[in-house]
């Protein structure tokens, strides 16, 4: 197998389906690629039916390109981060991994195409976002669930709208922001730093106003990036987190108990957002993201400095803060299912709290006419009924 047969391969499996994600090459597996959240084998000519550990092997070695670093990561770690152009047809963030002593390749596809708050429909409160001067704003989820999309679409109404110096440093490089009104800069792990901290680290003596660590992996990034935030810098992450509560504890997790205290102060001063996302399956096909935003308030800087306790919770909170712009996925969830985007089932699989879920469903359904409960047939024994009507 040469290059052009690894593209074509490339080629085929982007264009047998639409809404194509991911690309899967896996041995003694048909090529694959997930489709609307499912995985999908992909006929190609001369028919592969099942990857062999050689042409897997190939596969592999062909993306890496001979890059001695990517090489040396795949030998030491198991796995390697790089990217991926196909011509001008399509750009890859992909991971090559060892199994069972064969290699697998994991291609995501990137849009080309910048994002923007409108064309993602995301929550307007997202475009007061672009607005902070300094701080932190966190967009946290499970992988693969929108959250650099997200991030991106921050990015390009910043792009349009202020005339700043922007520092990213990503692992790999995903959307490619032109120079409109801001000045890109887009650093690449691997090829333009070696680490998230010590590229945040030198990001800090580059003049930036706004920055972007790809991942918060450890607590020293962690610690680069609150200094970053608390010097005047708009510093926008990711974690890999279900909730704002949970993205709380994730951040103090981080470091030494006794130093949680003084951690908790400077989320306090720091923190400006956080935004959670999950991706749902869609009627009639696809998926539509929902959403779990807080903001900074008073209270919310209560139940950080103190801990939750009965009747302060970061849920009851962001219950309470929709005039802000708050949100619970519970709440976010509703409207989607309001608005038929979403099943029944898929609100209660998804949701935070089963009952809430289950409460707003029925009010939902109550509004609209429908039956609330599925318990039918119910009638009175007719010695009771004749009695009942004889008193009435």
């Amino acid at each position: 197998m040469k290059q052009p047969e690894i593209d074509y391969w490339i080629a085929c499996m982007l264009e047998t389906y639409d809404n194509v994600s991911d690309l899967n090459v896996t041995v003694d597996k048909p090529l694959q690629v997930e489709t609307s959240g499912v995985l999908t084998p992909v006929q190609v000519k001369p028919e592969v039916a099942q990857i062999t550990p050689f042409q897997a092997e190939v596969f592999a070695l062909n993306v890496i390109g001979g890059n001695k670093r990517l090489l040396k990561d795949l030998a030491t770690t198991g796995s390697c981060d790089l990217s991926y152009w196909l011509g001008k047809k399509a750009r890859f963030r992909v991971n090559v991994f060892s199994q069972k002593t064969n290699l697998s390749t994991v291609l995501r596809k990137l849009p080309t195409e910048i994002p923007t708050i409108k064309s993602l429909n995301l929550p307007p409160v997202m475009n007061k976002m672009s607005d902070e001067l300094n701080g932190l704003i966190l967009v946290t989820g499970a992988t693969g669930s929108g959250k650099s999309t997200t991030l991106a679409a921050l990015l390009n109404k910043i792009n349009h709208e202020r005339a700043v110096h922007a520092v990213t440093l990503e692992d790999p490089i995903e959307f490619v922001h032109p120079h409109l009104k801001a000045t890109f800069n887009q650093r690449e792990q691997g090829n333009d730093f070696d680490s998230f901290a010590n590229g945040l680290r030198a990001a800090l003596r580059q003049a930036p106003k706004v920055i972007l660590v790809g991942e918060m992996r450890d607590r020293e990034t962690m610690e680069i990036g609150l200094t970053a935030s608390e010097t005047g810098h708009l510093v926008l992450s990711t974690l890999h987190t279900v909730d704002a509560g949970s993205t709380i504890n994730r951040c103090l997790g981080m470091f030494e108990h006794d130093e949680q205290p003084q951690i908790r102060n400077r989320l306090v001063d720091t923190i400006r957002w956080i935004i959670c996302q999950r991706l749902l399956p869609k009627v009639g096909g696809g998926r539509v993201a929902a959403f779990e935003i807080m903001g900074m308030n008073l209270r919310v800087r209560e139940v950080i400095l103190n801990g939750e306790s009965e009747g302060k919770t970061f849920y009851e909170i962001i219950t309470d803060g929709t005039a802000m712009g708050m949100t619970t996925f519970d709440q976010y969830i509703l409207q989607l299912y309001e608005k038929g985007l979403v099943t029944e089932e898929t609100a209660m699989s998804y949701c935070s709290r089963k009952s809430v879920m289950g409460r707003g469903l029925d009010m939902i359904k109550s509004a609209k006419g429908e039956t609330t409960t599925g318990i039918t047939g119910l009638t009175m024994e007719e010695e009771e009924k004749n009695k009942y009507d004889a008193f009435s």
